[in-house]
């Protein structure tokens, strides 16, 4: 079997798709994921016998100065993934990392405008007034417990915070969001490089987005209408291997379920009530739900946060946090309802108070062959990206470390491809709301190991080496040379533009967020507000938020029984 067949089948597993089944069901049963899957199919594609075309990419003046611009500033642009890696801010807490971004944006003649849908670390960056709009994407959120010393290749955490019974790691960027965020505005800088240089038509918006491991920014974003009046989105993510992706991911819905008592001595435990019970017995029903409820395509998963903080003091307050998957709004929610069930039956049956809280939620990516086409075409005349003996050394002791098999990086493109006709559940983003608004252009580039998978700490240790570094800059060239292609070539952004309305015809977008449902929020410090020129609270916010408080009685136990210390 050789690389690219392996690629290929890593690809289909990680995003949950399948090359077995037909759409005839899909269609019929769900116009949403039949846009995603079927519309191939309706116009003929078929897997076994596709080719990708060529000649699609043009080679320009404008191109090269795009292409020309990214390799002289190269070390500026890894400068700012590594500055973004070595702050490592979680989600809606970006400070330093959105910062950073914008601080450069604006030194190549980018306007910013901060507090996008009323998250402060959200902005839009726009260059340009004229022609075609064409909008990047900014991510630069790292994710909690995947702290890794840099280019270490087994699991080393930079930050390890101790504690006698419990310690726990920092937080790391294991979806190598910094490489993703200073590859996405490369790109858009060496765009607007071009358009100036070679005095081109065309508005470049680069949009910097908050807490996307929550799948909060965008959601809340493009319901506001951030990203209203896009010709086409362009936008990248980090990965094992290199390739457009043509396909769908899977709509997701968070929420928090948080269980109300009255805490009491563990040792006298009669009459308290436990909100780690609620929690635990809300696992413990869901999990009964996979068997018989939940299709191939969904998933549920869940973390509990603060369970308690001693065994000697029952909880009187626990929450637990749920991520509902399936392959499309409806689907979602019909999957999410379930586990709503569960919630309410764990609070009876613990004798606490439930409070649910609907965070975000998001739908399935509506992908575009045009646009993948052509940033395909682009890939193959710029070439994967080129590693070293040495990135190819570090990657073989990372995947020795995680009992993978030792191969290195990726050395080739990964042959486009149609979706399969079937999906069978796996990743979500929130640029799949972005994908309903205007035709979007994905692409995958290996930043990491082959066989590591994203949320590893494996991801965190290669993210700031030069194994980010290249699949980053190699993410930046082709998405630059994808829009230069957008701008001189008008009937490549028609082609998109024309497929994106066959895909989406009968079918109205709205958002899963509920009207007037309020998204997480951090207080940011004072000097970040001063810096960005925002106020707090953001207009139409509640702040400080509502407090959860356990007023709960203590439960009935019978005859009083004598103290126990």
């Amino acid at each position: 079997m050789n690389e690219t067949s392996v690629g290929r089948r890593r690809l289909l597993k990680m995003f949950g798709l399948s090359a077995t089944a037909t759409t005839a069901a899909i269609v019929q049963a769900d116009p949403v994921l039949a846009a995603t899957l079927g519309y191939d199919e309706r116009i003929g594609v078929a897997p076994a016998t596709y080719e990708p075309p060529g000649g699609l990419a043009k080679d320009s003046a404008a191109k090269k100065t795009a292409l020309d611009w990214i390799r002289a500033n190269e070390g500026v642009i890894t400068k700012l993934s590594d500055a973004v890696w070595q702050h490592a801010e979680l989600s809606l807490r970006e400070w330093k990392s959105s910062l950073a971004t914008a601080r450069l944006l604006t030194k190549n003649g980018f306007t910013i405008e901060w507090g996008s849908a009323g998250l402060p670390t959200a902005f839009v960056a726009t260059y340009g007034n004229s022609g075609p709009v064409l909008g990047f994407n900014a991510e630069y959120d790292a994710l909690p417990g995947l702290s890794q010393k840099q280019g270490v290749p087994t699991h080393d955490p930079l930050v390890y915070n101790y504690d006698a019974y419990g310690p726990s790691y920092g937080a790391g960027h294991g979806d190598a969001h910094n490489a993703l965020g200073a590859g996405g505005t490369a790109a858009a800088i060496a765009v607007a490089h071009a358009i100036r240089t070679h005095g081109l038509k065309g508005t470049v918006k680069l949009f910097g987005s908050a807490g996307e491991e929550q799948l909060v920014g965008k959601a809340y974003a493009v319901k506001a209408g951030v990203y209203g009046g896009l010709d086409a989105f362009l936008d990248w993510h980090p990965f094992n291997i290199t390739v457009p992706f043509w396909n769908t991911t899977s709509a997701l819905i968070s929420a928090t379920f948080t269980f109300l008592g009255a805490s009491g001595h563990g040792g006298t435990p009669l009459g308290n009530r436990s909100g780690l019970d609620g929690a635990l017995l809300m696992a413990t029903m869901s999990e009964y739900l996979r068997e018989k409820n939940v299709a191939p395509s969904g998933r549920f998963h869940y973390a509990i946060i603060h369970g308690g903080g001693a065994p000697n003091v029952t909880p009187d307050m626990c929450s637990i946090w749920f991520f509902v998957r399936e392959g499309s709004p409806d689907r979602a929610r019909i999957l999410y309802d379930k586990i709503v069930e569960c919630a309410k039956a764990a609070a009876q049956a613990s004798q606490t108070r439930l409070v649910h809280k609907f965070h975000s939620a998001t739908w399935n990516l509506l992908a575009n062959k045009a646009g993948a086409e052509l940033l395909n075409d682009n890939m193959r005349q710029i070439g994967p990206p080129a590693f070293t003996e040495r990135d190819h050394a570090l990657a073989k002791a990372v995947q020795k470390a995680l009992g993978r098999p030792e191969v290195g990086m990726p050395t080739e493109l990964t042959p486009l491809a149609p979706p399969a006709a079937s999906y069978s559940g796996g990743l979500a983003t929130d640029t799949a709301d972005i994908s309903w608004q205007a035709p979007t252009a994905v692409l995958l580039s290996a930043a990491y190991p082959s066989g590591v998978p994203n949320h590893n700490w494996g991801v965190t240790a290669t993210a700031a080496t030069n194994i980010g570094h290249q699949g980053m800059l190699s993410a930046a060239r082709y998405l630059a040379a994808g829009a230069v292609d957008l701008i001189d070539q008008p009937d490549r952004l028609e082609a998109m533009k024309q497929e994106f309305k066959g895909r989406t015809a009968g079918i109205h977008w709205t958002s899963m967020i509920p009207d007037g449902t309020q998204p997480p929020l951090y207080e940011p410090p004072a000097d970040f507000l001063r810096r960005t020129g925002q106020s707090w609270p953001p207009e139409g916010m509640t702040w400080p938020v509502p407090q959860v408080v356990a007023t709960e009685q203590l439960g009935t136990t019978g005859p009083n029984l004598p103290p126990v210390t």
